[in-house]
């Protein structure tokens, strides 16, 4: 009656199957880390912005460029004036389809330059020529509307474009007859947010200015009042 039972041999204890379970997760949550880091994804989140924060370029169109182009176009309504709705990033990876880590690379560097997670974008069709599979992740692209948009803006052309290498200015035909407008960069270590010394490749990308005007000419209008540098 008062024997104590001992447990099989092929039986755990409960404390040791808790402990690996524990263990288990702590492991996942590391290499979930690891793998994070590598990527060059932010890893903690942005400091909480003060209620009254508003972008420098948000404040400039409302205060300088609306008015301007107001009085230029003489719109019978205030919300004809045309304005960004929104910037699209798009960076191709080319040769490093078929290296993994290259696209974790070019990936993490978009979503430094942008502040926002990219969408990696895949083959439709598999074209033997270039050894493409469909389903293969050929880039990444991003939307950026709202603060960010505003904020990329201010980096793009108070930062970015002065230091692209010779530099002469951006082409104003470079527009698609809608009001969009369309420019691409050699090198995205011209954003700060690049540390030159941990780029392993330098990957070009685009870079497209979506607009609510009805045509290039106020879409180019707009763009100037935001300072872009076009060539005379």
């Amino acid at each position: 009656m008062g024997e104590n039972k001992k447990p099989a041999k092929g039986a755990k204890a409960p404390s040791e199957g808790k402990a690996k379970q524990a263990g288990a997760g702590k492991s996942e949550k590391q290499a979930k880390g690891q793998k994070a880091a590598k990527s060059g994804a932010p890893e903690a989140a942005a400091a909480p912005r003060p209620k009254d924060y508003r972008p420098r370029m948000k404040t400039h169109y409302e205060k300088v460029v609306r008015d301007a182009l107001l009085t230029k176009f003489e719109y019978a309504n205030p919300m004809q004036v045309p304005k960004i709705e929104k910037i699209v990033l798009n960076m191709g990876i080319g040769e490093g389809v078929a290296d993994r880590k290259k696209v974790d690379n070019a990936t993490g560097d978009l979503a430094l330059i942008s502040g926002q997670k990219p969408v990696q974008t895949k083959a439709r069709r598999a074209l033997a020529t270039y050894k493409l599979r469909e389903g293969m992740v050929i880039g990444a692209k991003v939307t950026l509307r709202g603060d960010r948009m505003y904020e990329f803006l201010d980096r793009l052309i108070t930062i970015a474009l002065p230091r692209v290498r010779d530099f002469r200015g951006l082409n104003p035909k470079s527009f698609d007859g809608r009001g969009n407008f369309a420019m691409g960069l050699k090198e995205h270590i011209v954003f700060p947010e690049i540390d030159y010394d941990k780029v392993d490749q330098v990957w070009g990308m685009d870079v497209i200015v979506c607009t609510s005007a009805p045509n290039d000419d106020e879409a180019r209008e707009l763009l100037r009042g935001f300072n872009f540098p076009f060539r005379s």
